[in-house]
């Protein structure tokens, strides 16, 4: 398979990921790169899909804590590429960024970016999702934003396999207003995924 099927068969087998840890000293609930790896790890493996990291950025500060320790602040930019098992692949660029006072500062930070383009590469569920518009004042460039290249090819691909006539297509983009798949909104994105996924069902 392409690397654009291989995403479209793991989007279908993805479990929605929970907020099953917690932070000790302030007492948030959190999702961990552990529960993200251990969910997807199977999935990929089955799939033949691997990952290849690369930082392409990289900075470094050291601060004083209050009480006078010394923190370790990194800002790592890193650049994941997916491969499938025909050689093709696409490639993801995150931020992360992560604070120690020992030696892990960058160790957190890769793990925070490879933990967010594993969410945005794969549209991971999470059952309390909230879109961030609902939060925050929406600006006119991130309410309007439309899909990715990549989810856009991985839709079209998972049409494709499924064979889904035109007509339901057009239906389907026409429900939310959309000529094409290349129009649709992120705000809309899992909605319509969901839609097409019933009409694979």
């Amino acid at each position: 398979m392409n690397i654009y099927e291989s995403i479209t068969n793991i989007m279908q087998e993805i479990p929605a990921i929970k907020k099953d840890s917690t932070n000790k000293s302030q007492g948030f609930k959190y999702r961990g790169i552990e529960d993200v790896m251990n969910a997807m790890q199977p999935i990929l493996a089955k799939n033949k899909v691997f990952i290849v990291p690369e930082i392409l950025e990289q900075t470094r500060e050291e601060r004083t804590t209050l009480k006078g320790g010394n923190l370790i602040y990194s800002i790592c930019k890193i650049k994941f590429k997916f491969y499938a098992e025909d050689g093709t692949s696409i490639e993801a660029v995150t931020i992360g960024e992560g604070m120690d006072s020992g030696d892990k500062a960058t160790n957190k930070a890769m793990s925070i970016a490879m933990k967010y383009a594993l969410f945005q590469v794969f549209c991971i569920p999470t059952e309390e999702m909230k879109d961030p518009d609902e939060e925050t004042a929406p600006a006119s460039t991130t309410k309007n934003a439309k899909i990715t290249n990549v989810q856009v090819q991985a839709l079209k691909q998972s049409i494709k396999n499924a064979q889904i006539p035109e007509n339901a297509i057009e239906f389907i983009l026409t429900q939310y207003g959309y000529k094409t798949i290349e129009d649709i909104e992120l705000i809309n994105y899992m909605k319509i995924v969901n839609d097409f996924r019933t009409k694979i069902k």
